[in-house]
């Protein structure tokens, strides 16, 4: 049986931590950036983990 692939695009958004948790960056940083306040943007910089509901589909993805 083949090696299974990791998917790519997922490989790339996401981080896996030391301790075996999955790291993220947050949305809404790309465009439109002049109508959101100088604190929205300096909090969307910060990475994150990601949720419970998340983490099972997330680690099989990015293997």
């Amino acid at each position: 049986m083949p090696k299974m692939k990791s998917n790519r695009g997922a490989a790339k958004s996401f981080r896996k931590t030391a301790s075996g948790l999955v790291k993220r960056k947050k949305a809404y940083k790309s465009h439109i950036l002049s109508s959101k306040s100088t604190k929205r943007k300096r909090k969307l910089r910060t990475a994150t983990l990601v949720s419970d509901g998340d983490f099972k589909r997330v680690k099989i993805m990015i293997q």
